[in-house]
């Protein structure tokens, strides 16, 4: 189940014109014929020489899928079924004309659509294959826990179950490091025998390591050898994650800053590795020997084998694209009290359209530490080392966007409708569209309704009991009006609200409930640390905490509305144009501080000497 859009690529308008011409039909007819005498005669050569040699790659048409589809089919060696969740395959200009096009013609590679949660289709797409690679899940930045549960973990056995049912003989699945990752401890040099954390940092990790655990389990099983590959940070063309995610950073102005020191270390992956890793995996465990049996059953890191520092190698990207790297530098620790409440925002205002924040505390804590792995287990029994340097993989990288540079951005940013900072912070949703009077009818709607509230329930000055139990005895009398209706007067249609609108869905109540548990959780953890007596910065953390919650506590409610709400609804306007004078302001203000503390560091940590004359 991953994303099958296709790529968006440029092409110039001679180019478009040059492949209607009759001349260049004229070739592609030639170019057809050819290639259904190379598909007959490879046909003959297969029945003279043995059956084909089929493998199936689940994912087939994600980003890391590609590559191994692309290195399998030029190894000569094999068939390859695409298993995807798209009804058809579609392929890109470049692919059309390339590798794949042409094996798609040839009859050594064919495009099946399948549902991983649907185990009939798996069963299908796995008929007659000798080996699948299980690449398939869900995008990791989306948190939704049933998404991944019913994709990475009951779509992952219902690919097991079809590969002992229909007597594949060879599963490698794709992992990922995440798995021995708890969200908070960096790893370093972290090795194949690191546990399962307790606890994992999101959905995905969580449900990823819950489907390896099952895939090394079923190891045997039907004669089912099995093999888990955890493929480190991967990069390269054709990503729609990091390199897109990390431009469009750029051009809001958010890449300037280095969470944390900027010390920590990464390991990376260039994606054409990932993809022989695979190979090397289930070349291993065709070997039927001691190799064999010592691979089978067992989860691998797979790496670049260069680790480098995290910021490093994302300046290196901007760098390449024309962007300036990264130079200020911002503590963690400070960043996450503002990443708590942004998370804390986005819980409040997602029904209402706020997209996923960028600003999380997982993501700041993922931004500042260490993640590096050993791959000397992988490289001494899966016979695994890089085939691209991971310089080379950063040129390949920046060479395949040409259309994300910063000059290309320059020249298109006249007629463009770039999403303004302030509107990218409030989800570029409802919430922004009205906080920034873009829909004028949906703002002056909001402000009469919280003038209202103002006016009938803040205004007296009622206690919050008060106030509350009369709202609910306007919105009871408002729906109990609104039930007795007729569906239709005067010619306008009233709409019935749905009971259903009220309920809770077993998922959403399922998710709160999570939530509260996990809160729980870590403030019981938090109040552990505390009695121990041996975090300071905890303990300074939670009472300058309780200070501000103490401080909000006492601000009523009619000096929240009197001075939030105006300031909310004209504040992020304001910022929107004056975007760039405030973010200069910020800029210089900033450096300023970073200059005083370097002073004072300085001055702190020089000795001092008296001379006696």
């Amino acid at each position: 189940m991953t994303e099958t859009e296709t790529h968006d690529l440029q092409w110039t308008g001679e180019a478009r014109k040059a492949t209607k011409t009759s001349e260049e039909n004229g070739k592609k007819k030639a170019i057809h014929h050819q290639r259904r005498k190379t598909k007959r005669s490879k046909r003959k050569e297969g029945m003279a020489g043995g059956e084909e040699r089929w493998c199936v790659v689940t994912g087939g048409r994600g980003f890391a899928a590609r590559h191994l589809v692309e290195m399998l089919i030029r190894s000569g060696k094999w068939s390859v079924r695409i298993a995807d969740l798209a009804p058809d395959i579609k392929l890109d200009p470049y692919e059309e004309e390339g590798l794949l096009g042409e094996a798609l013609q040839s009859g050594r590679a064919i495009y099946v659509s399948a549902d991983l949660r649907n185990k009939a289709q798996v069963v299908t797409a796995c008929q007659g294959a000798e080996a699948v690679f299980h690449m398939a899940a869900p995008d990791s930045s989306i948190n939704n826990y049933q998404l991944h549960y019913s994709v990475n973990v009951a779509g992952t056995k219902n690919v097991i179950d079809a590969c002992i049912e229909c007597k594949v003989k060879r599963l490698i699945y794709t992992s990922s490091p995440s798995v021995v990752f708890d969200g908070v401890h960096g790893i370093y040099n972290g090795d194949e025998s690191m546990p399962y954390p307790d606890k994992h940092n999101d959905s995905y990790s969580a449900t990823k390591a819950e489907a390896e655990a099952l895939v090394i389990k079923s190891n045997g099983e039907g004669g089912l050898l099995t093999c888990c590959m955890r493929p480190s940070s991967i990069f390269g063309p054709g990503d729609k994650l990091l390199v897109p995610s990390l431009v469009a950073a750029a051009r809001a102005g958010k890449s300037k800053f280095i969470i944390g020191d900027g010390n920590n270390m990464y390991d990376f992956t260039y994606v054409e590795n990932v993809a022989h890793a695979h190979i090397c995996a289930e070349q291993t465990l065709a070997s039927e020997g001691s190799s064999a049996e010592e691979a089978a059953g067992k989860a691998y890191f797979v790496t670049n084998m260069e680790p480098i520092k995290f910021w490093e190698f994302m300046s290196l990207i901007l760098e390449g694209l024309g962007y300036e790297r990264p130079r200020f530098k911002i503590p963690a620790s400070v960043m996450m009290p503002i990443a708590y409440m942004v998370e804390w925002t986005y819980k409040m205002l997602a029904p209402y359209g706020m997209r996923v924040p960028q600003l999380t505390p997982s993501r700041i804590r993922l931004l500042s530490c260490n993640r590096t792995f050993n791959c000397t287990k992988t490289k001494d029994q899966l016979g695994y080392t890089p085939i691209v340097s991971l310089k080379e993989g950063l040129k390949r990288t920046v060479e395949s966007y040409p259309f994300l540079r910063a000059e290309q951005h320059t020249k298109r940013s006249a007629g463009t409708d770039r999403p303004s900072k302030a509107s990218t912070c409030l989800g570029n949703g409802k919430v922004a569209d009205t906080l920034l009077w873009k829909d004028k009818k949906h703002t002056l709607t909001t402000l009469l309704v919280l003038g209202f509230v103002y006016y009938y329930f803040i205004s007296p000055g009622y206690t919050m009991i008060t106030a509350v139990s009369k709202i609910l005895l306007v919105m009871i009398m408002l729906l109990f009006v609104h039930s007795i209706l007729p569906a239709k007067i005067m010619g306008y249609k009233f709409e019935k609200i749905p009971t259903s609108c009220f309920n809770f869905s077993e998922e959403k109540t399922r998710l709160i409930a999570l939530s509260m548990g996990s809160t729980w959780n870590t403030t019981v953890g938090i109040l552990k640390s505390l009695c121990r007596g041996n975090d300071w910065t905890l303990f300074f953390k939670v009472v300058c905490s309780l200070l501000i919650l103490r401080f909000l506590g006492g601000i009523s409610p009619h000096s929240i509305f009197v001075i939030g709400v105006p300031f909310v609804f004209i504040a992020f306007y304001v910022y929107e144009r004056k975007e760039e004078e405030i973010d200069g302001l910020f800029q210089q203000a900033l450096s300023l501080a970073l200059k005083l503390k370097s002073n004072a560091l300085g001055k702190f940590l020089t000795p001092k000497h008296s001379v006696k004359h």
